[in-house]
């Protein structure tokens, strides 16, 4: 990611010179949507966690969606006649009145003591938190600007930056989750969504003293985020992408095309970014709720998780176990483990923020879209991160050594084999047979 860091001083995090942030996400088990005080109403924490690395640092932070959500029984409104959130026993309106007959200039000291405690307890256990203003632009009232005007939501994000702007565990400010969904709630790109965000990160950052990172999450496809938001370049200063990649019947394992999104998204993006959203692992125990989710299987999370990695990007993934009508917090799905092993990579065996995407390293004619080896190259030492999604093996240019010391590591089970040596005009990586089961591996290359 370009320039700047992420230091911590007197408990906050404060931007670098260049008011950028490194990520290096990478999530497992659920974060404070496990911090659930009875006898409250429960402001929905979406996905699990993501982890952040910070120098030579590593902590943990969560998307958070304030949401008002519907009234108790009723369900989160999804793309889906069946998703009900069953768990929700209790209201998740914040203001006075009701959906009915909103009264916004006032807020429920019960929702908002809820949250408290959340902030509280995600900076008790070192965590941080990606606050995220307007949960769904899909979800009344932020569906309705004839009722929820400018001067509503202004109240609104003055209320929220005056109570939790100060915290050390709130990291990232994010406008909406999904943002193109302004101003009506329909699912499309339109010019004047990228405006509110200017206008909204603009007023955010007048409003908030501590430096947070200001941020966007995007949904329905649209043009980079340099061109959306270049008439004010510095106003957001980080993307939190979603892009799923294949996830049908066919592809949907390998999570075909997510890198190439990514790339699409990012092109002249100064700021920062990560991997927040690119599905939601499927549990076949569990009621098919959202068609979306059918294929999406162990292996698109793993080679998605690795897809997004080798882009430059931190990882945020979701479960189903996890995902709102189920909340089931007490196990983990199998992606877990994938997630796990991935961090541990990047965390112990490489110095990830050196890290950058090297295509050009990939010699010759290339697979096709989904099975193409993906190379990152370390700034500083040469080392190589090679990514074969299917397996097999493929020629590398430009290491400027004869010779370079190889280890495999293992992407299913975190296992990182002894080096051996090598020439440097030889395939890297095995030949695959006929019956090899296409598993995705990863090459550690240190040149000389």
């Amino acid at each position: 990611m370009p320039g700047g860091r992420l230091r911590s001083a007197a408990g906050h995090q404060r931007p670098g010179p260049r008011r950028t942030w490194h990520w290096l996400g990478l999530h497992g088990r659920p974060g404070p949507a496990a911090v659930r005080p009875r006898g409250h109403r429960v402001p929905p924490v979406r996905y699990g966690a993501l982890r952040c690395r910070r120098g030579r640092l590593s902590a943990t932070a969560a998307r958070a969606g304030l949401r008002p959500g519907p009234r108790p029984g009723a369900g989160q409104p999804v793309p889906s006649p069946n998703g009900h959130n069953d768990w929700q026993a209790r209201s998740c309106w914040p203001w006075g009145g009701s959906p009915q007959y909103p009264l916004f200039d006032r807020f429920d000291a019960a929702w908002f003591a809820t949250v408290d405690q959340v902030v509280a307890e995600a900076s008790r256990i070192g965590i941080g938190l990606e606050l995220i203003v307007e949960g769904w632009g899909t979800e009344f009232p932020f569906n309705a600007r004839g009722t929820f005007t400018a001067e509503w939501e202004d109240l609104w994000l003055r209320h929220l930056v005056a109570r939790y702007d100060a915290w050390d565990s709130v990291w990232i400010w994010t406008l909406m989750n999904e943002y193109e969904f302004y101003p009506d709630g329909v699912a499309r790109y339109d010019r004047v969504a990228d405006l509110w965000a200017l206008r909204m990160a603009r007023r955010l950052k007048q409003l908030a003293p501590h430096g947070k990172a200001v941020a966007v999450h995007n949904g329905p496809a649209g043009p980079p985020f340099a061109e959306r938001f270049a008439v004010d370049p510095g106003a957001v200063d980080a993307v939190m992408v979603q892009s799923w990649g294949s996830h049908d019947a066919h592809e949907g394992w390998l999570a075909t095309g997510l890198e190439t999104r990514i790339g699409e998204l990012l092109d002249g993006w100064q700021g920062s970014a990560l991997l927040s959203e690119y599905g939601y692992e499927r549990n076949p125990a569990l009621p098919l709720n959202l068609p979306l989710h059918e294929f999406c299987d162990v292996e698109h999370t793993r080679r998605g998780a690795w897809r997004g990695a080798m882009s430059g990007l931190g990882v945020v993934h979701g479960f189903d176990n996890t995902w709102g009508p189920f909340l089931n917090l007490q196990d983990d799905q199998e992606g877990v483990a994938a997630l796990v092993h991935l961090a541990r990579f990047f965390r112990e065996h490489v110095d990830f923020h050196r890290l950058r995407p090297a295509p050009g390293l990939v010699a010759g004619p290339r697979a096709e879209e989904g099975r193409s080896a993906l190379a990152m190259r370390d700034c500083a030492d040469g080392t190589v991160v090679l990514y074969l999604p299917v397996g097999g093996s493929v020629r590398l240019t430009g290491l400027g050594t004869a010779t370079a010391a190889v280890r495999g590591y293992d992407p299913c089970t975190g296992v990182l084999s002894e080096p051996r040596v090598q020439a440097c005009d030889l395939p890297f990586g095995a030949a695959v047979g006929a019956g090899d089961d296409l598993r995705d591996h990863v090459l550690l290359i240190t040149p000389g």
